[in-house]
C-alpha cells in the first residue's frame, strides 16, 4: 500500500478535504432580499413609556400618549398622558407605602438611597443616550447623570443624620427632658423643573424619601425619557413600591389636581411662572399643606428641601 493511501480515520476510508464555503458578500433576510435593504425598508417600532404608579408600570386610564420627537422632527417615543384619575391612583399608592416607609430605620432607608445610586451608575450610558436623543448635548448630558448619581449618594447619606441636626433639646423648668423630633410629612407632589431631564426629578425626590416621606413626581413635558428610565431604576433597587410614583403628561392639566388634592400633604413647584405658584398656594390651601419652591435651574439645588418637608 502506497504512503498517500494509507488509513487515517481508522475506519479503512482515507480523510477527505472538507469543501471551502465561500460566504455571501450581502446577507440575505431569507426572502432574496439583502439586509440592508431589509432595514431601510422596515417601520421602527415606537416604545411606548408607561407611568409608574404602586411600583408597577401601568397603562394611562384615559389611554392617552403624545409623540415625542427629537430636535430634528424624527420619532423617539410614545409617552403616555396621564390624567386625573392616573394622579388619584398614584396618591392611593403613595398613601399606602409612606406609613411602612417612614418605620423603616434611617440606616435602612440610606441602603436602599445609595443601592438606586448604584443600579443609576451602572445605567449612566442609557440615561446618557436618551438626553442626547432629547437635544442634550453629550458632555453637559454626562455631566448632568453624573450629578444626578452623586445626589442620591448625597441624600443617602443625610437619612441618618437630619435627626442630629434640627432636632433639638429644649429647655424646661422642671427636673425632665424636653425633646423637638422631626417627623416626615406624608405624602408629597412634585412639580419637577420642565428644563432638566433627570437632576431636577433626582433633586426633588431624594430629599422627599429620605426622610420618609412618599413622593409623586410629574416629568417634564418635553425632556420625559430618563423619567420613564428612572422608574425602571427604582422599581430594580429595593424601594418600596408607592414610595416613589412618576407620571408623565402636560403640567397644565394636571396642576390643580397636584396643589388641591386632600390627601397630599406637602407640594414641591419648581418652576419659573409666578401664576401657576399662586394657583398652587391657593389650591394647596384647602387643607393646609405647605408648599416648597425653586425658580429655574435654582432647583437643582434644591437641598432645603430635606429641612422644610420633615418638620
Amino acid at each position: 500500500m502506497s504512503q498517500s493511501s494509507k488509513r487515517k480515520n481508522g475506519r479503512g476510508a482515507t480523510a477527505t478535504a472538507k469543501p471551502r464555503i465561500t460566504p455571501s458578500k450581502r446577507a440575505e433576510n431569507g426572502n432574496g432580499a439583502s439586509a440592508t435593504e431589509a432595514e431601510r425598508s422596515r417601520l421602527p417600532v415606537l416604545k411606548t413609556y408607561k407611568i409608574y404608579v404602586g411600583g408597577k408600570f401601568p397603562r394611562t386610564e384615559s389611554g392617552r400618549y403624545y409623540l415625542l420627537k427629537s430636535p430634528a422632527g424624527e420619532p423617539l417615543a410614545n409617552i403616555s398622558q396621564s390624567s386625573r384619575k392616573d394622579f388619584r391612583d398614584a396618591v392611593v399608592a403613595a398613601r399606602a407605602a409612606q406609613s411602612p416607609w417612614a418605620s423603616r430605620t434611617a440606616y435602612n432607608r440610606a441602603q436602599i438611597l445609595y443601592r438606586i445610586a448604584e443600579m443609576l451608575e451602572g445605567r449612566s450610558a442609557q440615561f446618557v443616550d436618551e438626553m442626547v436623543q432629547m437635544g442634550i448635548e453629550p458632555l453637559d448630558a454626562r455631566a448632568e447623570v453624573a450629578a444626578s448619581i452623586d445626589r442620591f449618594l448625597y441624600y443617602a447619606g443625610w437619612s441618618d443624620k437630619y435627626q442630629q441636626v434640627f432636632s433639638s433639646v429644649n429647655p424646661v423648668a422642671s427636673s425632665h427632658f424636653n425633646f423637638s423630633m422631626l417627623e416626615p410629612t406624608g405624602v408629597v407632589s412634585i412639580l419637577a423643573p420642565q428644563d432638566t431631564a433627570l437632576i431636577g426629578l433626582v433633586s426633588t425626590i431624594a430629599p422627599t424619601i429620605a426622610g420618609g416621606n412618599a413622593a409623586i413626581a410629574l416629568a417634564p413635558r418635553d425632556l420625559p425619557l430618563c423619567a420613564a428610565t428612572l422608574g425602571e431604576v427604582l422599581a430594580t433597587s429595593d424601594l418600596p413600591g408607592g414610595v416613589v410614583n412618576l407620571l408623565t403628561g402636560d403640567r397644565p392639566e394636571l396642576l390643580e389636581h397636584f396643589a388641591s388634592h386632600m390627601d397630599v400633604n406637602a407640594t414641591i413647584y419648581c418652576g419659573d411662572d409666578t401664576n401657576d405658584l399662586a394657583a398652587v398656594r391657593t389650591k394647596a390651601a384647602g387643607n393646609v399643606k405647605r408648599v416648597a419652591s425653586a425658580v429655574g435651574k435654582g432647583s437643582i439645588a434644591i437641598s432645603f428641601v430635606h429641612q422644610m418637608l420633615n418638620e
